[in-house]
């Protein structure tokens, strides 16, 4: 009999390995979560509306090629009607007389052979409105960066005071161990550990009031790339960003493309005053038709090339160039508006930035100083040099340092973020 090898340990290794991955915690960039954002924000779906509504103007636009077809009708009433009469009277001569009410049915086809440009340029100009519309919507989810540079950067924070609030604990409950030693050999009074002990119950408060603003911003964050975050959720902290050297934003392309557009409002005009020549065919019945002597109803067809020109629009033309140089001058006055309201942005957030650089360049010594002296606190505090008042005031001093570090660290890089957000920074 052939033996089969056992398998069961493959399959508890297998098993293992599932579990494993599916324990992973989940972890979250910045780009990450800028790029579900603006997948998930809601009104990202206004770009397919706006696609939309270009492709059916354009074909709407691009049907003017095509024959257009109208059917008209007339009953009209007049007061006189030729007459033919001759100075004398011719025996069994008789003119027909027509009638005063007259009635015409007709259709007519009309083809374009020339329209100025007219179709070419109204589809160029809904192209144009569409890439208008496209773009400010482009200016609606940049907006999206700055609030989640908010909520990224508050969470990791939360997560460094966190941590430092963990270290704190530690060196409480070593003054604690130390205290209760000489408690224990009668140098100590047992306040002196009722003080600590209400220390660490202060520094747990501490963690949990931490932890639960961190679930306040995941859940937040959650809503944003429209994702639930749990506890575990780990987000991962960026490296320094890099700057871009000039201003790029969404806005300013926005106001290069409305500047186009009036571009092509312009040719508009143009076209609007040319000749157009057209060829139709009008084919019908009336009483009379084209033969007036009948009275009766008879069919009929006219056939040719039709000439038209309107010239009223040139009463207009003035005026109407003035309204799209005054609509230029106006894009013109918000670009410089927006221009300078960043750089007066940028000048603080440059400024913070330096500000920031230079107090973390002594945020080490100051820490390392701090270590010192709590080291040398402990000691004195082990052997009854000074109370725990004294150790507290010291460890709550190194705390405090750190914490500082981590205040200036998280809002550097809050910073460095921010000014890349204001100079222009890519959302796809």
């Amino acid at each position: 009999m052939i033996k089969l090898p056992d398998i069961r340990p493959l399959g508890l290794c297998f098993w293992l390995c599932i579990i494993q991955v599916e324990a992973q915690p989940k972890t979250l960039s910045i780009e990450e979560s800028y790029q579900l954002a603006r997948k998930n924000y809601p009104v990202i779906r206004q770009r397919e509306l706006i696609s939309k509504a270009k492709d059916y103007s354009i074909q709407n636009a691009e049907k003017g090629y095509l024959p257009q077809i109208s059917v008209l009708g007339q009953a009209t009433y007049q007061s006189a009607v030729t007459e033919f009469r001759l100075p004398v009277s011719l025996p069994g001569v008789e003119f027909p007389t027509i009638s005063k009410d007259q009635y015409k049915v007709y259709a007519e086809v009309n083809q374009s052979i020339y329209d100025g440009g007219a179709i070419r340029t109204q589809k160029q100009v809904h192209e144009m409105n569409a890439v208008v519309e496209d773009e400010k919507l482009e200016v609606e989810l940049y907006k999206l960066n700055e609030r989640l540079n908010q909520i990224f950067f508050g969470i990791l924070m939360l997560d460094e005071q966190i941590k430092q609030n963990a270290l704190l604990k530690k060196d409480i409950e070593l003054g604690i161990s130390k205290v209760h030693a000489l408690i224990s050999n009668g140098t100590a009074f047992k306040s002196n550990g009722y003080t600590l002990q209400a220390e660490l119950l202060k520094t747990e408060q501490r963690t949990n009031e931490l932890e639960s603003n961190r679930r306040a911003y995941l859940d937040m964050l959650g809503l944003f790339i429209n994702e639930n975050l749990d506890d575990a959720t780990v987000i991962v902290k960026p490296a320094a960003s890099a700057v871009p050297a000039q201003i790029n934003r969404p806005e300013l392309r926005l106001y290069d493309y409305q500047t186009q557009s009036l571009d092509i409002q312009n040719r508009l005009l143009n076209v609007r005053n040319k000749p157009k020549l057209n060829f139709f065919f009008q084919g019908g019945a009336g009483r009379p038709a084209l033969n007036i002597l009948n009275n009766g109803f008879d069919p009929y067809y006219i056939t040719g090339i039709r000439l038209n020109w309107a010239l009223s629009g040139l009463y207009t033309l003035k005026n109407d160039r003035a309204l799209i140089a005054n609509n230029r001058q106006s894009i013109q006055v918000q670009r410089e508006t927006f221009l300078y309201n960043t750089n007066l942005i940028l000048k603080q957030q440059n400024t913070d930035v330096t500000r920031l650089q230079k107090l973390l360049a002594t945020d080490d010594d100051i820490i390392a100083l701090r270590d010192n002296i709590k080291t040398t606190a402990a000691a004195q505090l082990e052997n009854g040099v000074i109370n725990t008042n004294d150790y507290l005031r010291e460890v709550n001093a190194g705390d405090q340092a750190r914490l500082s570090k981590i205040v200036h660290e998280i809002q550097l890089l809050t910073s460095q973020y921010n000014l890349q957000t204001t100079l222009g920074r890519s959302l796809e």
